[in-house]
């Protein structure tokens, strides 16, 4: 019998669609949807995340069901602590144990009784004995991105001793974690082959499948022209998440100066959720902090360069997907195009330094032409590579598979 009922669990509402998480997560249930999968969601509706329960709802009322509960994860001195002192998990798993979640996902087991269920953050891998004692569901993992390698980054990047030194700490509880909960589960779901490469020094390559963030391929848009307004840059994203804050802290402080000595009067917008109030005063008379934005279409739609000056991170960066695949002109660090299977110079400029952000966007600026054709190469790349109705297929099929080979056992 095929496997087609899946139940996903979320460690936060997966809406409204204004982040990266949020827009994988969103891409998956599609997924399942096209390929008719009946579908339950299960979401903590977080302290830091809250979202009215009648609008995620309404916002997938063609699921089978959707069920949120309300968790308290604020991160407090005292419950990182507390976490220190009492437990051998990382304080990140620890905030996401939670007993009315644990109720309602022995309901949804029971009564549901998946195929399949996905869960969508690592740090939710606590309940996975809940789930083998109430259900007979294949236990698939969905890796965002590598967690431990997020925090050392962040902590690579931090100045102050102290935080420095937690945020080594942390990293290496979240390594330890992370590697044995993989082996638990039936399924791995890397999003990009660089993190595939980490997992499979854990876990075997049968047990995993690369599934990358996919994009909706929309019909052809009319190319760019170079006479055309537009020849701003921007940065798109949540702005409560570490890496974000040191990327446009970095392009503030050390890249901005360059960048405007090199190019006076070039213009840079950046914008995203619960933009931290210190950020404002990062402003100046071109570098505008527009905060959160009610549509990111919108907000984008007269920009042509899209900065990523990331220098801690994982995954993949799902507004950089987004961009290619709106034609716009990419300059990133390596570490921002992690996962992504573009070429320098081909597809987007690869800037590393201060320097090179600064030089890059005075090479766009005085060949407009040409950067152009390289946003055209981004999108057709986008188009071949991360076509969301051949990934969604891909995954069916192989849970159908490894469904009917459980069965048979």
């Amino acid at each position: 019998m095929q496997a087609k009922r899946v139940l996903i669990l979320t460690n936060r509402v997966p809406y409204p669609l204004n982040d990266g998480g949020n827009l994988a997560t969103h891409a998956m249930i599609k997924g399942y949807k096209q390929q008719g999968w009946q579908v339950r969601l299960l979401s903590m509706n977080t302290s830091r995340h809250y979202t009215d329960a009648a609008t995620v709802a309404k916002a997938y009322a063609d699921l089978a069901e959707v069920d949120t509960v309300s968790v308290v994860t604020d991160v407090t001195i005292f419950g990182v602590l507390k976490n220190l002192l009492f437990s051998k998990e990382p304080n990140h798993a620890d905030r996401f144990t939670d007993s009315a979640f644990a109720d309602a996902l022995i309901e949804a087991v029971q009564s549901f009784q998946p195929d399949v269920v996905q869960v969508e953050s690592v740090f939710l891998s606590g309940y996975l004995p809940l789930l083998k004692e109430n259900g007979h569901a294949l236990t698939v993992l969905r890796l965002h991105n590598i967690e431990w390698q997020v925090w050392k980054r962040v902590a690579a990047n931090t100045r102050n001793p102290i935080k420095k030194g937690y945020l080594r700490h942390l990293s290496a509880r979240i390594k330890q974690y992370e590697e044995r909960v993989w082996q638990q589960y039936d399924l791995l779901l890397p999003i990009t082959d660089a993190d595939a490469v980490v997992v499979a020094h854990t876990v075997g390559k049968q047990q995993m499948l690369t599934i990358p963030f996919s994009i909706d391929i929309k019909p052809d848009a009319a190319p760019a022209n170079a006479q055309e307004a537009g020849w701003v840059a921007y940065h798109l994203g949540a702005m409560d998440w570490l890496p974000n804050q040191d990327a446009m802290q970095w392009l503030a402080q050390d890249i901005w100066p360059m960048v405007q000595k090199e190019n006076p009067g070039f213009e840079f917008f950046f914008a995203g959720r619960n933009m931290p109030a210190s950020f404002q005063s990062l402003a100046s008379a071109h570098f505008h902090c527009v905060g959160e934005v009610p549509d990111a279409d919108s907000f984008i739609a007269d920009k042509k360069i899209l900065l990523v000056p990331l220098r801690s991170g994982g995954g993949i960066r799902v507004k950089i997907l987004e961009a290619m695949a709106a034609g716009k002109i990419i300059i990133s660090t390596q570490t921002g195009m992690q996962g992504i299977d573009a070429q320098h110079g081909k597809h987007y400029l690869l800037a590393n330094t201060p320097q090179a952000f600064a030089d890059s966007i005075k090479q766009v600026l005085q060949n407009k032409e040409e950067a152009l054709q390289m946003a055209e190469n981004a999108r057709k790349l986008v188009n071949t590579l991360y076509n969301a109705s051949h990934w969604a297929a891909v995954l069916s099929e192989k849970l159908s598979q490894l469904h009917e080979k459980d069965n048979a056992l």
